[in-house]
């Protein structure tokens, strides 16, 4: 079994955890002792909350509706379509009709990132997150 350190993705505290990985597959989750953020400690989300990483329901590429089905397609094809249809929604309803909503899975880094794009490149401040605990 190998350990492999990384930072806790539930909740933007930075806890770290070794994730047990064995042939492949994620099994387990421990606290690394001696972090000061969380000195050897995990929440339950933090210890047990993994299995989401092999969940036979996760999505693993973009989906698309076409004739009102879900259908998989390629990420090119489906940033293109989200492209398209913000820049008709803005023009045709301003950039204050479209609100961002991020992650508390998500790093800072990227949620400072998502941020930006809805201030900067959407022109709007409607922007939440869900790193309520």
């Amino acid at each position: 079994m190998n350990k492999v350190l990384t930072t806790c993705p539930y909740c933007g505290t930075g806890c770290n955890l070794y994730l047990h990985v064995e042939d492949g597959q994620l099994i387990g989750a421990s606290p690394a002792a001696g972090n000061s953020v969380n000195n050897g400690s995990l929440c339950a989300k933090g210890h047990y909350g993994f299995d989401f990483v092999h969940h036979p329901d996760r999505l693993t590429s973009p989906l698309i509706r076409k004739n009102g089905v879900l259908v998989e397609a390629s990420w090119d094809e489906a940033l293109t379509l989200i492209t398209d249809r913000f820049k008709s929604h803005i023009k045709n309803f301003g950039p204050d009709s479209i609100a961002g909503f991020s992650s508390a899975r998500c790093t800072n880094e990227e949620n400072y990132l998502m941020q930006k794009y809805m201030r900067a490149a959407i022109g709007t401040n409607n922007i939440d997150h869900c790193a309520r605990l």
